[in-house]
């Protein structure tokens, strides 16, 4: 799997990814995601934007957004807040 693939109006993202901008363990992402201490977003880019999708995750005061192009293709990474303790 690439980093980010977008099939049939699903989303898939590399848990690396999420775990990096989170400062977080890679291990730990899904467990987060399904207790909902992690949040997410996508948006899909329109007009001068078409072709792009931004994602945002938020932990513990801490958010996370990837922006990609339709293949995958990471563009920009950024993430904002300060980062958390060690996570259960």
């Amino acid at each position: 799997m690439t980093k980010i693939e977008f099939e049939d109006g699903a989303v898939s993202i590399d848990a690396t990814v999420i775990a990096a901008g989170l400062g977080i363990d890679p291990a730990l992402v899904q467990w987060h995601m399904r207790n909902g201490r992690i949040t997410s977003l996508c948006e899909r880019g329109t007009d001068e934007d078409a072709g792009r999708h931004r994602l945002t995750f938020r932990f513990r005061g801490r958010s996370f957004r990837v922006t990609a192009d339709d293949t995958g293709q990471i563009i920009a990474q950024e993430t904002v807040g300060h980062r958390p303790g060690r996570a259960p």
